[in-house]
């Protein structure tokens, strides 16, 4: 991955994480404020999937962030980028877990069900993208085991006399 792609990747994240900050602080009070005529219940729970959502991201652009940091050292070959990616798929499963619930707290009410079904469309989404990344997970662990076969056959190579 070139220099330029890792710059550009982690502008994005730090506006990605500034903007989400940004909702948390400024967005998540002013949908409280708007819910007020909501029962106490669901506008806990509307408010917390808004804010948990947003702390999902959050976690995925850390988790990418190290990962990026690695690729830049040469060392994203490793095991220990599996507990990145693992947190990535976790994050991703969470965000898709509170989508179902946020269709679930929908449904009931005066809301479209067109609006519930895309609400539910994009939790399944979601698990794509999960899934997804678990794929990119198996090749990780497939060029882990070809760099580490490579340098064997290196090392073997430079000890033998031709």
């Amino acid at each position: 991955m070139g220099k330029t792609t890792i710059i550009v990747l982690r502008i994005v994240i730090v506006v990605a994480l500034v903007g989400s900050v940004a909702v948390q602080a400024l967005i998540a009070p002013l949908l409280w404020l708007d819910l007020g005529e909501e029962e106490l219940w669901g506008r806990i729970v509307i408010v917390g999937i808004a804010v948990g959502g947003v702390a999902t991201m959050q976690v995925f652009a850390v988790c990418v962030w190290m990962l990026l940091n690695r690729v830049r050292r040469g060392s994203i070959f490793s095991e220990s980028s599996f507990r990145f990616v693992d947190v990535i798929i976790g994050a991703i499963l969470v965000a898709a877990a509170l989508t179902f619930v946020l269709a679930g707290v929908l449904a009931p009410g005066s809301i479209a069900p067109g609006v519930v079904a895309l609400v539910g469309g994009a939790g399944v989404v979601l698990c794509g993208m999960a899934l997804l990344v678990v794929v990119m997970k198996a090749l990780l662990r497939q060029a882990i085991e070809r760099d580490t076969e490579a340098r064997t056959l290196r090392s073997e190579l430079d000890n033998e006399v031709i």
